[in-house]
């Protein structure tokens, strides 16, 4: 099982965990599995079929737009990072 680390902003959408377990093989099939079990997150980071450009996506600390974005395989040992794209300005 690949390990999804979720950066604070989205832990609320899923009950408050740092890290989750979930299954697949593919970018695609790694965040199926998180929606399935925390539907919230899903509007955050894939409202459409594309990745919300609102959020970067790691596979291993490289940004997979950089490499095959959805299709990008991931592994039993890899790690997911999402991180939400900070806009520019002061959000207080």
């Amino acid at each position: 099982m690949a390990n999804v680390r979720l950066a604070p902003v989205l832990r609320a959408s899923a009950g408050g965990s740092k890290q989750v377990s979930v299954e697949g093989s593919t970018l695609e099939e790694v965040l199926n599995d998180l929606y399935q079990r925390y539907p919230s997150l899903k509007e955050q980071i894939q409202p459409q079929e594309e990745l919300s450009r609102f959020v970067n996506v790691y596979v291993n600390d490289q940004d997979v737009r950089y490499l095959q974005g959805l299709a990008t395989p991931v592994g039993a040992s890899d790690t997911v990072t999402l991180l939400p794209a900070m806009a520019g300005g002061d959000h207080h």
